[in-house]
């Protein structure tokens, strides 16, 4: 199946069904996990180290989750222990049941970065958001109604979809080889999407496992949090891509974090560098006026954004501009209501 779009092949046509898993290369099997959001699904992946497994990424933490994946244990897996899970990022859809593994006996392997910030953020339990989060995302222009809600609401917090994660971990590095079902694996990390996010190209075929670095037929959200306002994962974004160029042909069959698995690589990081160029040409053509973040999803995303989708849109508003003002395209100003506004030079 090609994507009519350019050159992207899906050589799966369907995902398995939910506690099966299908076998994309020899010794590595893909299944998925359901996620309560418009992206309903992460894809996970285990690698066949001979008596054991290594699962590469885990879904969140749920009754559900943990039902399925004993489905599989039982099942598919052979009733082979998982003795490592290897984390691709902190994004909880990707770690939530690592700690949970890790409690029956399988080790962790991450990125210190994306090991740092699951550790920290499932410690930080909020019950409302606190002054810092209000001033973010009153100076990001959030609708009013929106803002008064939150006041009060419990926010999103990791520890309720994230299993306590252990104080040892291994740390997976730029640069450095991990063996896994059979191969060596080079770790290449990219950011962005998430800091310090690791994608793995086997030595021995052409497989790649790209996490959310490398996806088909959508773009991973680029956001920027309270956690770090001035933040700029547009440029990072961009350089990643460019980086991954280097290696990327379009012969390889691509394990990503969600959709299907593809061939077409080159292709694809192209298309990614392309779209973003292209969402900050039309934000800069937007801004001959002062705008907002809430002001910008039209220009940014070509459509109507609804409720559902509004906090990760004004996020990666936020950045698309951030990355506008740092690379000096705008200026940036404290409007009246406490909103920064942007306007094109």
């Amino acid at each position: 199946m090609k994507d009519q779009t350019g050159g992207i092949r899906y050589p799966h046509a369907e995902p398995p069904e939910t506690g099966t898993a299908t076998q994309v290369a020899d010794g590595i099997l893909w299944t998925r996990l359901p996620l309560p959001m418009a992206l309903d699904h992460v894809n996970v992946y285990a690698l066949d180290d001979g008596d054991s497994w290594t699962v590469i990424d885990t879904g969140m933490a749920s009754k559900t989750s943990k039902a399925i994946w004993q489905r599989l244990l039982d099942g598919p897996l052979s009733g082979k222990p998982v003795a490592r899970v290897v984390v691709t990022h902190h994004h909880p859809d990707h770690v939530g049941l690592a700690g949970w593994f890790i409690a029956q006996g399988a080790a962790l392997a991450m990125p210190r970065t994306g090991w740092l910030m699951a550790r920290m953020l499932t410690l930080d339990v909020q019950e409302v958001p606190d002054d810092s989060a209000i001033t973010f995302y009153t100076r990001a222009g959030m609708d009013p109604n929106e803002l008064e809600r939150r006041r009060t609401e419990r926010p999103f917090n990791f520890a309720d979809c994230v299993a306590p994660l252990p104080v040892g971990y291994t740390r997976l590095t730029e640069g450095e080889t991990i063996a896994m079902g059979g191969r060596i694996w080079d770790i290449r990390m990219g950011n962005g999407h998430a800091p310090e996010h690791a994608t793995f190209w086997s030595r021995d075929d052409n497989l790649v496992i790209g996490g959310d670095q490398l996806l088909p037929s959508i773009s991973p959200n680029l956001g920027v949090y309270p956690t770090e306002p001035e933040a700029d994962p547009v440029k990072e974004w961009m350089e990643s891509c460019r980086y991954f160029q280097s290696f990327a042909d379009n012969a390889q069959l691509v394990l990503p974090g969600h959709k299907l698995p593809f061939t077409g690589l080159s292709t694809r990081l192209r298309q990614l560098i392309d779209n973003h160029e292209g969402a900050l040409a039309r934000l800069l053509d937007h801004l001959s006026e002062p705008q907002a973040a809430g002001d910008c999803f039209l220009p940014l995303f070509k459509r109507t954004i609804g409720h559902g989708e509004y906090g990760l849109a004004l996020v990666e508003a936020v950045a698309h501009l951030n990355h506008l003002h740092q690379a000096g395209l705008v200026t940036r100003a404290l409007r009246d209501d406490g909103a920064f506004v942007f306007q094109r030079l």
